[in-house]
């Protein structure tokens, strides 16, 4: 139940980091930011759920001493670790797809802005999307690191001027990367707990059959 909890825990804190959904809940006339992140994430949050569910139905089974409810509590255990490794493999084989398609999204926006006799209603939302990237990422440009000046794209936070700002797809690469070491790591930990689920259970659902030969 506690490891359910984590990993609900986590996967809640990705889904509503301020810098994480400010730039994945943005969209411009019929572009919207790539949603992959977020599938990972409804997915441990579902996981971590149902460990939870399946962590007291394991106490209850324990205490009550049921061959059955153990059984299953160990099948449940079983599903869950290999949809786990299933994410994870997932994970691993996108891991550089989320940020690929957040570097295009940002590039579209920018190409949208700067198009001479762009619609207009389409230039502001696309500046909007510039602008919350901007923000929420620290960055400015989609290259390299330089020095750009403070405008209503790029603005910078006392006085104006020149101001040195990290390019937008290198932020976009370290945003994902830290996420998804926090992700790797708490899939580890909770991997270890589960295949030591799995042999508790079991050693206690072989002792109660045992003892009830007796």
């Amino acid at each position: 139940m506690l490891a359910g909890g984590v990993v609900l825990g986590v996967a809640l804190w990705l889904r509503h980091d301020p810098k994480t959904t400010s730039v994945l809940e943005t969209h411009f006339a019929d572009q919207t930011a790539p949603s992959t992140f977020f599938i990972g994430v409804y997915i441990l949050i579902g996981v971590g759920a149902v460990m939870m569910i399946v962590g007291f139905l394991g106490c209850y089974g324990a205490i009550q001493e049921s061959q059955c409810m153990l059984g299953t509590f160990f099948a449940c255990l079983v599903i869950l670790f290999a949809c786990e490794v299933a994410a994870g493999i997932w994970g691993f084989v996108n891991k550089d797809e989320v940020a690929e398609e957040l570097k295009m999204f940002y590039n579209q926006a920018s190409v949208a802005y700067h198009t001479p006799l762009q619609n207009a209603e389409k230039k502001e939302q696309a500046k909007a999307v510039l602008i919350a990237m901007h923000k929420a990422l620290d960055c400015c440009g989609a290259n390299t690191l330089n020095k750009f000046m403070a405008t209503e794209l790029c603005p910078k936070q006392t006085g104006v001027g020149l101001l040195t700002k990290m390019d937008c797809h290198t932020r976009i690469d370290q945003l994902f990367t830290k996420k998804l070491y926090i992700i790797g790591i708490a899939a580890v930990i909770v991997a270890v707990i589960m295949i030591l689920e799995m042999i508790f259970s079991m050693v206690l659902c072989c002792g109660i059959r045992n003892a009830s030969v007796y």
